[in-house]
């Protein structure tokens, strides 16, 4: 193997790949990112068995072929050099890589490419486009809600269900749930999913660029491709919980909040709600203020009120204060909120005044 390419543009698929580099030191293969030189591309794949990433970019191939090498130490080496550098990589004695350019040259240690796990891409499945705006904007609200490192695996994923022209998402921790319904521009066949949370995360800083993203759902599999990568990563066994059952259909209190006065009221609260478990109680009331405080901590209490717009009766619950700010980061700073309260025994529902298909609920604690 043999080929000549801009250091800009081997960083770029090596630091696009590398975020499937295993970390563990079991198959020391899968801390290495396979390079192919095949007509006029480079293809870089990582993978640690759960996930893979793959990607392309142009280069001038004089012989073609392949080999894995570290993926940590050739990213970091690349990354020093100029960035205007062509640089000249070649495999010599077999497993060693040679990275030349005009002012240095280093010999890499690698592992055959043979020994490199085969990554199957995912042609047959249940296929959508979706533009990348509304599928980074659904992980952005919903990803947040889901429990990474759960006993229970089904909750350290992101739910995926297809209906017409809807794709809903939605992900919970039990304590929390979160869905984002997006429009389709075609309608496609039924289908549901459960998605790694790391891989929903990762396909979300893979299509900052694109204009849409394609989704092919199998039947164990599911691959995300923007533009000339595509991400591949297995689901999660198990059925999602039911979790429309626990959407309250009605509500006797729903209050307008302007996002930022609620969410510095929160901060401010949270300040001392830290030494309570995060503990932190909501009244509506009947002169249109939000109370928002704390029982008295060992380092003080707060009590602040911001004006709202409030439908029905006075309302009061006890809430996690980091899940409602966890939820708020996740709105445009532009947003309305609407705070849906049925009891202080029952979830309280946030979604936006201004946008249609956002819902999510955050359990009460004790009063």
């Amino acid at each position: 193997m043999k080929f000549s390419i801009q250091q800009s543009d081997i960083l770029e698929g090596l630091k696009i790949v590398s975020r499937a580099v295993s970390t563990s030191n079991t198959l020391p293969v899968l801390g290495n990112v396979l390079i192919r030189a095949a007509g006029r591309k480079v293809h870089f794949s990582a993978t640690n068995l759960e996930l893979s990433i793959m990607t392309s970019v142009e280069a001038n191939v004089q012989n073609e072929g392949a080999l894995t090498v570290p993926a940590k130490i050739l990213t970091s080496y690349v990354s020093l050099l100029p960035k205007e550098a062509e640089l000249e990589l070649a495999v010599t004695d077999g497993s060693t890589l040679q990275v030349k350019s005009n002012t240095s040259k280093t010999k890499i240690k690698g592992i055959a490419a043979e020994e490199f796990p085969e990554i199957k891409s995912v042609d047959v499945g249940i296929k959508m486009s979706i533009d990348t705006d509304k599928f980074r904007d659904g992980i952005h609200k919903v990803a947040f809600a889901a429990q990474e490192n759960s006993s229970r695996p089904i909750l350290s994923g992101v739910f995926l269900a297809t209906n017409k022209k809807e794709l809903r998402m939605a992900a919970t921790d039990t304590y929390r749930l979160s869905e984002k319904v997006i429009e389709l521009e075609q309608e496609v066949e039924p289908a549901s999913c459960v998605i790694p949370v790391r891989a929903v995360l990762e396909a979300d800083r893979l299509s900052g660029k694109e204009e849409s993203v394609s989704l092919t759902i199998a039947e164990n599999q599911i691959m995300i491709t923007v533009g000339v990568t595509s991400l591949m990563s297995r689901l999660i066994d198990g059925q999602f919980p039911d979790y429309k059952r626990i959407i309250p259909a009605k509500a006797q209190t729903t209050a307008k909040i302007d996002r930022n006065a609620l969410e510095m009221a929160v901060r401010r609260v949270s300040i001392f709600a830290k030494q309570n478990n995060q503990h932190m109680k909501l009244q509506l009331l009947s002169d249109g203020q939000l109370e928002i405080f704390t029982d008295s901590t060992e380092i003080g209490e707060e009590k602040t009120t911001i004006p709202v717009s409030i439908t029905g009766a006075t309302n009061q619950i006890a809430l996690n204060s980091d899940y409602v700010l966890d939820v708020l980061s996740a709105l445009s700073s532009e947003a309305e909120i609407q705070l849906e309260l049925d009891s202080k025994m029952t979830p309280a529902v946030i979604k936006t005044t201004k946008e249609s298909g956002f819902v999510h609920l955050i359990m009460p604690l004790k009063m």
